[in-house]
């Protein structure tokens, strides 16, 4: 195991996550089902996903549209409630708070930055006020030239100037608004952050400015990531460690430049094949075929089974779970059986 990866491994977990599940009801209005003899339908948006975050490193996950990584970011923050599973922080299950003021001294070390910066900024306040909501909210700081000076300061570290508070969020590029919601998302001092595909709206260039700027952060404050995103070529600067999402569960979780050199199960092969391959090495390349399937109604088995080429009788019946494979953990029978060649 390279020393980094070992150095991961035995730090501290700041988030840990076990069992994760998270189901929703998208059935027909109960009236309508007795009349047309229509069944309840219930989405399994997450199935089961446990994974941990050492402190100060980055867990990104990646995935189709619809494998449930997002869902997994919003279940993390407590947007939603568990179906079932836990989620614990520095120790603490997050679910068993018993006091406001306990969630409340929880709830300022965590935040989030979202897809879109334009959708989750206030059209009508002034860039000042968006930033300064947390500080307020939490009550960090009272005094009014206290509040406004530290706004400065959250301008300042993310690139852009003091004089920038006065103005509204239409007044700036897509870049410039993911800065200011970057700078609202470190007002409250939180040690972790998770990142809902924070550049998939933007320009590729300005995809890397933010991407560094985020890196910067993270080794000067010591910030904590869970990372959202469908693109690899994101997740590979990003990650220090990547976990691959299908239909609602991880299928491999890994370092991340084992992942990229030694992808082992079959999906994750696929994804990284989509890739172009600029070094023209002629190495045959299998992309990924067939349609995600639906999550009201996942085949059984393992849910990759109707797309992978090395599926057998065993895959069709059996849910595999993640297992250790040198550093990594993978769920497949095939990579189990060593049926991978």
């Amino acid at each position: 195991m390279p020393p980094d990866a070992t150095a991961i491994v035995q730090a501290k977990a700041l988030v840990e996550v076990e069992d994760l599940a998270r189901d929703f009801d998208v059935s027909k209005p109960w009236l309508y089902r007795v009349l047309q003899g229509d069944r309840k339908r219930i989405l399994k948006a997450v199935a089961g996903v446990s994974f941990d975050i050492p402190r100060g490193t980055t867990l990104s996950l990646v995935g189709e549209s619809g494998c449930g990584k997002t869902t997994v970011a919003r279940l993390v923050v407590g947007l939603y409630p568990p179906s079932r599973g836990r989620i614990r922080f520095d120790g603490v299950d997050m679910a068993g708070l018993a006091s406001r003021a306990e969630a409340e001294s929880l709830r300022k070390r965590i935040n989030m930055i979202f897809q879109d910066p334009y959708a989750s900024l206030n059209p009508r306040w002034r860039v000042r006020d968006i930033i300064a909501e947390p500080i307020r909210a939490f009550r960090l700081l009272t005094d009014e030239k206290a509040i406004q000076e530290r706004v400065a300061e959250l301008l300042t570290q993310v690139k852009l100037s003091p004089k920038d508070g006065e103005k509204y969020p239409h007044e700036f590029s897509g870049g410039q608004r993911q800065r200011i919601s970057i700078a609202r998302a470190l007002s409250s001092t939180p040690e972790f952050l998770v990142c809902d595909e924070p550049t998939s709206a933007l320009d590729v260039s300005v995809q890397a400015q933010i991407l560094n700027l985020m890196k910067d952060l993270q080794a000067e404050m010591g910030l904590t990531y869970l990372f959202i995103s469908h693109n690899l070529a994101v997740v590979r600067h990003m990650s220090d460690r990547i976990g691959v999402m299908y239909l609602g569960r991880i299928v491999e979780l890994a370092p991340g430049e084992t992942l990229f050199a030694t992808p082992r199960h079959p999906y994750t092969r696929m994804l990284l094949d989509a890739i172009p391959d600029l070094d023209m090495t002629g190495r045959a390349r299998t992309p990924v075929g067939g349609e995600v399937p639906s999550p009201i109604d996942p085949p059984p088995g393992c849910a990759f089974h109707p797309r992978c080429p090395l599926a057998n009788a065993r895959c069709r019946a059996e849910v595999p779970q993640l297992r250790p494979v040198a550093d990594a953990q993978v769920a497949c029978h095939a990579v189990e059986e060593g049926r991978t060649a």
